[in-house]
C-alpha cells in the first residue's frame, strides 16, 4: 500500500486530519490495489464530516460542499479541481460495521488514516486477486438498488468477474432499479459506456436484466429481423455497431490517416454530463436503431423495411434521456446523429460526390459532421449481409473522402457569404421571405462549388435562377 499512501491527494487528507479518528476506506484502496490513477479519496470518519473536509478545503485552497444532508456525506477539492475528497460519518460504531454495511468486498476495506494494517474482514483484497466481483449479501442492494447497477459497471470499468451468488442476487434485484433517482441512474450509465469494457459489462447487464431495467428500449431490439443485407438482428447489430465504432476510434489513423489527431480533436472536446464528444458518440452507437422495432415493415416481394427509423429514433432518443434528467446538449447530440446516421450511406450510390452534393451533406449534419462519418463507417462495418463487403469498402472510402471536408467544415465554418440578405433583397426589389432565403442558400451553395466567388458573380447567379423560374 506503498503507492496509496505516496499519492498526492492522501497525502493532503492525512497531513490536514492529524490527530483525528479516519479511514481511508473504498475505491480508492481498490484502485491502489489494481494500479490504477488515484484521484478520489473517500474517508470515513468517526467525527463531523463535515469540519474535516473544511479543514482538507482550506488545506487544498479548494471548494467544499455538503454532497447529501441525509446521510452527512461532504466534499473538498482542490483549487486546481484535479481530485475530490469525500467524507462521510462511520456507518455503525465501528469501522467494522461500517465496511459490512458497503456494498462489494473490493470496496469493503479501509486503512486508518494515520497509519497502520488493513482492515478487510470480507475478504476484498482477495477477490481483487482473483478478478471477482462479489456483493455483500442481498441486503447490499436492499439498502441501494443502484448498487445493482454498480455491479455491472465495476464489471466493465475494472475487468472483474462477478461470482455465481453475485449474479444471482444482482438478477432478483434488476427490477428495483426504478427506484433510484434518474440522474443517479444515469450517472452509473455513463460510466459504463465509457469503460474499457463496455462491452462486457453490456452483456452482463442484458443477461441479469439490468440493462431491461434501465434502457428497456435497447433490449426491445431483440429478436427484430433484418434485411438480407444484414447478418444479425436490430439487437445484436446495435452492439456491433458499438464494437466497430471503439474499434474505429481507438485507430482512427486506419481509415483517415494523416487526418486521424484533428478527428482526434474534435472527439475529445467537452460536450455536456462530463462526457466528451467521443464518449456521447457511444450513446449515439447504442441509440441509432432504437426506433427500428416501431417502423419494421415488409413489402410485398417480402423485403425488410424500417422507413422513418432515423427521424422516429431522434424523437425516441428525446424521450429517453430526457427521462434520464440528461442535459439538452446531450440530448440534442444523439438525437442529431441518430436522426443523421443514414446520411453518409445516400451518397455512396453518387460517387464521385459533387461539391455540391458535399455541401448538402455538411449543412444537413452540422454540428455533427465529423461524428455522422464516424457513426455511419461503423453502423456500415456492422452490416455483413450477402453481398456487401465491396459496398462496404466504398462506404469507408467515401467516408476517408469527407471527413477532410467535415474537418474544414467544422474548424473554418460554411463560406463566407459573398452578399448580405439586404444587400440582395436591395438588389432584386424583393421582401424578407423565404424567396431571399432560397437565394442565399444557393449564392452559399455556388460559393462552396467554386461556382461563384465574388459578388457580382452571386448577383449573376440568382439573376438567372429568377429568369429560369418564369419561364
Amino acid at each position: 500500500m506503498s503507492a496509496l499512501r505516496e499519492a498526492e491527494p492522501v497525502r493532503a487528507v492525512a497531513a490536514a486530519l492529524a490527530g483525528e479518528e479516519a479511514w481511508l476506506v473504498g475505491g480508492i484502496l481498490r484502485d491502489a490495489l489494481l494500479g490504477r490513477d488515484l484521484r478520489d479519496v473517500d474517508v470515513a470518519v468517526a467525527g463531523d464530516p463535515a469540519a474535516a473536509a473544511r479543514n482538507v478545503a482550506k488545506a487544498l485552497g479548494g471548494p467544499v460542499f455538503s454532497l447529501s444532508e441525509a446521510f452527512g456525506a461532504w466534499r473538498a477539492m482542490d483549487r486546481a479541481r484535479r481530485y475530490t475528497c469525500d467524507f462521510s460519518p462511520l456507518q455503525g460504531a465501528t469501522i467494522e460495521d461500517d465496511l459490512a454495511r458497503r456494498d462489494f468486498t473490493v470496496n469493503a476495506m479501509a486503512v486508518p488514516i494515520a497509519g497502520g494494517s488493513t482492515i478487510d474482514p470480507h475478504g476484498g483484497e482477495a477477490d481483487l486477486a482473483r478478478r471477482r466481483l462479489r456483493v455483500l449479501g442481498a441486503s447490499a442492494y436492499e439498502q441501494d438498488p443502484l448498487r445493482v447497477l454498480r455491479a455491472v459497471r465495476l464489471v466493465a470499468e475494472l475487468g472483474l468477474e462477478p461470482d455465481a451468488e453475485t449474479e444471482r442476487l444482482t438478477a432478483a434485484a434488476a427490477p428495483r432499479l426504478d427506484r433510484p433517482s434518474p440522474e443517479r441512474v444515469f450517472a452509473e450509465l455513463r460510466r459504463l459506456v465509457i469503460a474499457p469494457g463496455v462491452l462486457d459489462g453490456l452483456a452482463l447487464a442484458e443477461r441479469l436484466g439490468v440493462l431491461g431495467a434501465t434502457m428497456p428500449e435497447l433490449t426491445d431490439l431483440e429478436g427484430i429481423e433484418q434485411s438480407r443485407f444484414h447478418h444479425l438482428d436490430v439487437f445484436d447489430h446495435t452492439i456491433d455497431v458499438l464494437r466497430r465504432l471503439i474499434e474505429l476510434t481507438e485507430d482512427l489513423g486506419s481509415l483517415f490517416g494523416q487526418l486521424a489527431p484533428r478527428v482526434e480533436a474534435v472527439l475529445a472536446e467537452p460536450l455536456g454530463d462530463g462526457l466528451s464528444r467521443g464518449q456521447a458518440l457511444r450513446f449515439a452507437a447504442l441509440l441509432h436503431d432504437v426506433a427500428k422495432p416501431a417502423t419494421r415493415g415488409v413489402r410485398t416481394d417480402g423485403r425488410v423495411t424500417f422507413v422513418g427509423h432515423d427521424s422516429a429514433g431522434d424523437e425516441m432518443v428525446g424521450r429517453i434521456f430526457r427521462r434520464l434528467r440528461a442535459s439538452e446538449r446531450v440530448r440534442s447530440f444523439v438525437g442529431k446523429l441518430t436522426r443523421e446516421h443514414l446520411a453518409l450511406g445516400f451518397l455512396v450510390h453518387e460517387r464521385p460526390v459533387s461539391k455540391r452534393a458535399v455541401h448538402a451533406f455538411l449543412r444537413r449534419c452540422e454540428p455533427v459532421e465529423v461524428e455522422v462519418i464516424l457513426l455511419s463507417c461503423a453502423d456500415r462495418m456492422a452490416t455483413r449481409g450477402e453481398g456487401q463487403e465491396p459496398w462496404i469498402a466504398a462506404h469507408l472510402e467515401l467516408g476517408r473522402e469527407l471527413m477532410q471536408a467535415a474537418l474544414r467544415w467544422r474548424e473554418a465554418g460554411p463560406p463566407r457569404a459573398l452578399l448580405r440578405g439586404d444587400d440582395l433583397a436591395g438588389e432584386l426589389g424583393i421582401e424578407p421571405g423565404p424567396e431571399l432565403g432560397a437565394l442565399l442558400a444557393e449564392i452559399e451553395k455556388a460559393a462552396y462549388a467554386g461556382e461563384a466567388s465574388t459578388r457580382d458573380e452571386a448577383l449573376a447567379l440568382v439573376r438567372r435562377l429568377r429568369q429560369n423560374q418564369r419561364r
